[in-house]
């Protein structure tokens, strides 16, 4: 098959733009290095596309009054290959959507394959092509000799960040007398979460553990590189204070510890720290621990983490890790339909433009999809409103972001145009009910074809 494009990079970026391409008549190849004998990563395990290497959860589903559930919602109204491989993979996670991996990424690996209009090739792009419409998705784990290709080109140096894997541990080897389900305040299923309570003397006894734990060395070129904000180790968080896990993902606040009863609090109170654990699979076998990602050892974690009530003889599927992400100056090097300016038969889509999350690495690839198909067809490109969850998100990666300081950013109500005027408590849905407007609104103006 003589392709019209060439996607270099099979995770969820890419696959998204070679469905929105595929689906619209136009011919892919789909280079993804994996599976090519030459081209494995230290946090991937499989070969599958769109394999998700840290948290399985795609964030709040609330499309409502949360920028990344408004993020879901509009990539659904436009095909989204990830939302529909999402929902056949989902497991329940409260208001939350979260997803059997393994199924997600065999959902989305199986879409393509059937596709006549898509031709996957498990091979290692080291060159940058020299002509040819390309999509470089090649993710945070960008092979080396491309990320060379990709300065060469750019004449800009990589930025880079850690990124953190957290523990998934076997469902069978946790102990249900000390744990318990629930939701916090009871929203989804009430009963979506596993949580371990904690005393305040066993929560001082676990944050000193963080402290003294035996952490991984840092590779000498992995020196100096900052952390993501949005996905910190955990002992790193527990060097900013005693309490500060107690306001993140320790944070007890509405989790009623049924084994901690009185007469003033007959349903339980809450306790002083908790650790949360979150279905991962559909059998709801393996559960992984929310926010617990970490560069500690893996002995040092399994003798910390067995401390916590209700794991003293957890069993890990997947200890936790680190890596390090790679992303361009997006702002400074693409042009406003994701187009490196230097060379403009090349686009840039995912988490290696600057944006973080899963949802927003996969609508970043729509887009691409959607930008090239439209080039192809000779039609002007309109891009989503700024006022949109996706217009927000490109507008914050080709200009509006501060170029000299560019670092990785989720999807939020930071980055859509304000509502002064709006009180405050109304104003998160008051951004989701403009952008829906304005969404929809662009779709038909537009003349936004989705395919059936």
């Amino acid at each position: 098959m003589t392709h019209q494009v060439h996607i270099i990079g099979g995770g969820l970026a890419g696959s998204e733009a070679a469905w929105q391409l595929a689906r619209r008549g136009i011919r892919v190849r789909l280079s993804e290095m994996r599976g090519s004998g030459q081209g494995e990563t230290a946090a991937h395990h499989t070969d599958g596309l769109a394999e998700l290497v840290c948290s399985n959860s795609f964030r709040s589903d609330d499309d409502e009054k949360n920028a990344v559930g408004l993020l879901h919602h509009e990539m659904r109204r436009l095909d989204s290959l990830v939302m529909r491989a999402g929902e056949a993979a989902r497991v329940p996670a409260g208001s939350a959507m979260a997803v059997d991996r393994d199924h997600f990424s065999a959902e989305v690996q199986r879409a393509l394959e059937e596709h006549p209009n898509v031709e996957i090739v498990r091979e290692l792009v080291e060159v940058l092509p020299a002509e040819g419409m390309t999509i470089v998705a090649t993710g945070p784990l960008t092979a080396a000799a491309l990320a060379d290709s990709i300065i060469e080109a750019t004449g800009e140096d990589r930025l880079a960040f850690f990124d953190a894997i957290a523990p998934i541990v076997h469902r069978d080897s946790i102990d249900m007398d000390k744990a318990w389900f629930q939701s916090r305040w009871n929203k989804g299923d009430g009963k979506d979460y596993i949580n371990c309570p904690m005393t305040r003397e066993q929560y001082a006894a676990f944050h000193q553990g963080l402290l003294d734990a035996e952490k991984g060395e840092f590779r000498e070129w992995e020196a100096n590189t900052p952390y993501f904000e949005g996905c910190m180790p955990i002992e790193v968080m527990a060097e900013r204070g005693f309490d500060t896990l107690r306001f993140g993902p320790m944070k007890p606040v509405g989790l009623d510890n049924p084994r901690d009863t009185t007469p003033e609090f007959p349903q339980g109170r809450w306790p002083h720290a908790v650790v949360q654990l979150r279905q991962d699979n559909k059998l709801g076998t393996l559960w992984n621990m929310v926010g617990f990602q970490t560069k500690m050892k893996w002995g040092a974690q399994v003798e910390l983490f067995r401390t916590i009530p209700g794991l003293e003889n957890a069993e890990f599927a997947r200890l936790g890790g680190m890596h390090r992400n790679t992303f361009i100056n997006s702002p400074i090097l693409l042009d406003r339909q994701l187009r490196l300016k230097s060379a403009p038969h090349i686009r840039f889509a995912g988490q290696v433009t600057g944006c973080e999350g899963y949802v927003e690495s996969s609508a970043v690839g729509l887009l691409a999809g959607m930008m090239a198909a439209a080039e192809l067809a000779g039609d002007a490109w309109t891009p989503p409103p700024a006022t949109s969850a996706m217009g927000a998100l490109l507008s914050h990666i080709t200009g509006d972001a501060e170029a000299s300081d560019y670092q990785p950013m989720n999807v939020n109500f930071g980055l859509f145009p304000p509502l002064h005027d709006v009180k405050k408590k109304a104003r998160k849905e008051a951004y989701t009910e403009r952008a829906k407007a304005d969404f929809g609104d662009w779709l038909g103006a537009a003349r936004i074809a989705v395919p059936a």
